[in-house]
């Protein structure tokens, strides 16, 4: 296994680590900006198909949190990328309100299908294009596989079971974008001249945000808010580096123990 280096930057989920649609994780705002004061560097990786980049910062903004556009990289972004580099056209199964973030994009006669969060669009109706065209030799491409996220008014089923039912049906494969995947987090660092072995990931999904952090190389740090449920640590191999009761309390362990060194 590799050595770990001095901690260079943190990897930071947003839904159910930070926020809850319109609310913030009690004390999340004051827990980022002392965190901000460390040496290191902070981006936001997020899974979240619900709505574009743009629409997403002005919800973080209006919670009061200090974060740039070009601080947040979502799984959209990871997808468009994808889009670009296989030069296809995508049968968008995602909210209206994220169509903002594949401007440019053509998707007349679809030959590609890109599936997100997308509860308006999961009909009858619906799937059974995305079925046909996958049958027809049409990639499926999951911006993310995450089971189920948290709502105000409790946990709601995700993307994942919708890609899992067309694999199925199908007999193929998904080519999946988002978090757990390496590629997705290693994209995130490049532009920070950090290897994972000097990073760590806050979230509060074991298997997309800690566990896929940890299989990268970084160390993952499990908050029990969001779509936590009790046992969730033990859902993955390795365990957390830490599990802990919030962003606040992994911030002041980030600050009290990974920064020792420095």
């Amino acid at each position: 296994m590799t050595s770990r280096r001095a901690l260079k930057t943190v990897l930071i989920d947003l839904s159910g680590t930070l926020h809850i649609e319109d609310t913030a994780v009690p004390g999340a705002q004051e827990a980022l900006a002392r965190l901000r004061h460390a040496p290191v560097s902070v981006k936001f990786v997020t899974n979240t198909t619900k709505e574009c980049k743009r629409t997403l910062l002005e919800r973080l903004r209006r919670l009061r949190f200090n974060i740039e556009e070009h601080e947040i990289f979502t799984s959209l972004t990871a997808a468009r990328n994808l889009l670009e580099q296989k030069m296809v056209r995508p049968l968008l199964l995602v909210e209206d309100s994220a169509l903002e973030d594949f401007m440019g994009i053509e998707t007349n006669n679809p030959n590609a299908v890109v599936i997100g969060l997308a509860p308006d669009h999961f009909n009858y109706q619906m799937l059974n294009k995305a079925f046909r065209l996958i049958l027809e030799g049409a990639p499926l491409i999951a911006i993310h596989k995450a089971r189920y996220y948290k709502r105000k008014d409790g946990l709601a089923l995700g993307p994942g079971p919708f890609v899992n039912g067309l694999e199925y049906a199908t007999d193929t494969q998904a080519i999946v974008v988002g978090k757990p995947e390496k590629t997705f987090f290693l994209e995130a660092l490049r532009d920070l001249n950090c290897s994972p072995e000097e990073a760590v990931m806050i979230g509060d999904d074991a298997r997309d945000d800690v566990g896929g952090a940890q299989n990268t190389g970084m160390l993952g740090i499990l908050v029990k808010t969001g779509k936590y449920r009790a046992g969730d640590e033990g859902k993955i191999n390795p365990s957390p580096h830490l599990t802990c009761d919030s962003f606040p309390e992994a911030v002041n362990y980030i600050l009290q123990h990974l920064l020792e060194a420095k």
